[in-house]
């Protein structure tokens, strides 16, 4: 199966590729910062048509048309452009990311680095990989020296979940904080060993599902911010390289409000 998820998020890159920096419709959905392309749904059908094609009994739950459920024991999660406002604006950093649960379980995921033309993938108990390079998470266990990535939800102004102070208190305690745009990419760099850790708020299933296999296959761990058991829908995301997660813990478990 995953040659065939790969196969899809090929096919939905280089729609998005190709459209990369030209001209196309641009839509805003609940606020300024959430967008919206018809790239984005000219992608998310094209991996619709294939799961269609292939898998015709299997469900779907895509970013743009929502949950396509059925009585299959396959559940598709697809994010067809993870990091829509770069996208947007000309910033190269954004991706395709299609996980399969079974049975409620990730199976296999498959994040697309469309302009890098990098492939991550995982299957469950057979590691992780980009571009069939076997991937490991950082060895690194002094919080000190550690570089970190999160990103912000759309209501950021709102302040959800102390996200405001929680960034606060990580720049205050590590090398370096950054924020790409992409969750999908976050995880990815985790799995890589580029960032140690990475921590947010408020994501959706489609940004979750394939980018947290690919990080626990590549020896990290993916938590709550209390160090709780997550699924897809979950709304606190911590996955680190495992060596400083009860530190993370520690650092965003305070309540940093006055």
């Amino acid at each position: 199966m995953i040659d065939k998820v790969i196969k899809a998020a090929n096919e939905a890159g280089e729609i998005i590729r190709e459209s990369f920096g030209k001209n196309f419709l641009v839509e805003q959905k609940t606020n300024l910062s959430d967008l919206v392309t018809e790239v984005d749904k000219k992608a998310e059908e094209t991996i619709i048509n294939f799961i269609r094609k292939e898998f015709p009994t299997h469900g779907i739950l895509a970013e743009e048309s929502g949950s396509q459920k059925n009585t299959s024991e396959y559940l598709w999660v697809v994010d067809p452009l993870d990091g829509t406002t770069n996208f947007a604006h000309g910033f190269p950093i954004f991706a395709v990311s299609i996980g399969v649960q079974k049975n409620g379980e990730t199976v296999c995921g498959v994040v697309y680095d469309v302009m890098r033309d990098e492939i991550y993938s995982a299957e469950k108990g057979s590691g992780s990989f980009r571009n069939g390079q076997k991937l490991k998470v950082s060895t690194n266990d002094d919080l000190r020296k550690s570089m970190l990535v999160t990103g912000f939800p759309y209501n950021i102004a709102e302040n959800p979940d102390n996200a405001f102070e929680r960034f606060i208190a990580c720049l205050k305690n590590v090398r370096a904080v950054r924020r790409l745009g992409s969750a999908a990419l976050d995880f990815c760099y985790v799995a890589a060993g580029a960032f140690d850790a990475f921590w947010e708020v408020y994501l959706h299933p489609w940004d979750i599902c394939a980018g947290k296999l690919l990080v626990e296959e590549a020896g990290g761990f993916v938590t709550n911010f209390e160090g709780g058991t997550i699924d897809i829908y979950s709304k606190q995301i911590l996955a680190s390289n495992n060596k400083i997660h009860s530190n993370m813990i520690k650092l965003l478990r305070v309540d940093h409000k006055k």
